[in-house]
């Protein structure tokens, strides 16, 4: 693991992907500074000698970096100029990575006032999900300018392996968008080709063992298929999530112009997960909205 003792981090958001990320950081020596929403989380990571405090600004005063990996656009909107928000406390030469799934124009919004007010933005949202955040071995989607690469790159070879610096701010979020564009349509063909194979009376369990061995061979089937043929719902990543993702890349598509028909079709069984009261399932419970059909 990259050697990042002495490093003065805050990150704020203490959820699924969060809770490990810090673990991970904190394991490499960083001197961690950490606020969430719920408490519970905080508690947690203070017991284990990471310092807890209650606010974005006091992360922020304590910290030469700042992470943020909270749910989306909004809440990072409110992390930052809130009361008592990471701006309030934001220092000259400070870095802000914004490792949510945020939009794209809000994204380039919040990196020009940080950069006018003399700090470093770099928009870094991930890949890999509760595994890859415990492994430490996330996809990292990058988007920055050489200095702001600099000062974040120690951190990102911590949490990641894959690491792709796509070019400045807000490539990162348009990189995301398109990799959950693909895993969402990708979730609705696993499931649809299973609940297929039993509805004709075979074993979808053994249809996947058999499909990873060929040109549909993918990480979602492999990995949420095995949670569709196991009823293993519990969220590693929560259908809500998905859900707002799709909009989000569908916001994006209307802003550059772009028809995407598929993706289109694939909103109607995330939504469909938010009617039928699924939104807190992993992602992978999309089969239940297939197999209602």
């Amino acid at each position: 693991m990259t050697d990042i003792a002495g490093m003065k981090i805050g990150f704020i958001g203490l959820g699924l992907m969060g809770k490990p990320m810090d673990r991970n950081l904190n394991a490499a020596g960083a001197s961690m500074t950490i606020t969430s929403r719920s408490a519970g989380p905080a508690e947690e990571l203070a017991a284990e000698g990471m310092n807890a405090v209650p606010t974005a600004r006091d992360v922020a005063d304590a910290s030469d970096i700042v992470i943020l990996m909270v749910t989306d656009t909004n809440a990072v909107d409110k992390v930052l100029h809130g009361d008592d928000g990471v701006l309030s406390g934001l220092s000259a030469g400070m870095t802000i990575i914004d490792m949510s799934t945020t939009k794209v124009r809000e994204t380039r919004a919040w990196a020009t006032e940080v950069v006018t007010a003399g700090g470093h933005y770099v928009d870094a949202p991930v890949s890999g999900g509760t595994v890859g955040a415990e492994a430490g071995n996330l996809t990292i989607m990058i988007g920055a300018d050489a200095d702001a690469l600099t000062a974040a790159m120690p951190v990102f070879e911590v949490l990641g392996q894959n690491i792709t610096h796509v070019g400045d701010v807000g490539a990162g979020q348009v990189t995301k968008t398109a990799n959950q564009a693909i895993v969402g349509i990708t979730l609705a063909a696993v499931a649809e080709g299973l609940t297929l194979a039993a509805q004709a009376g075979v074993d979808p369990a053994k249809v996947r063992t058999a499909l990873l061995g060929g040109f549909a061979e993918s990480r979602v089937l492999d990995l949420h298929g095995g949670r569709m043929v196991e009823r293993a719902f519990e969220p590693h990543g929560r259908a809500s999530v998905h859900h707002k993702d799709i909009l989000q890349a569908l916001e994006l598509a209307d802003q550059v112009g772009v028809d995407l028909l598929s993706l289109k079709t694939n909103l109607e069984l995330w939504q469909k997960m938010m009617d039928r009261g699924w939104a807190d399932l992993d992602q992978a419970g999309i089969i239940r909205a297939v197999e209602e059909d």
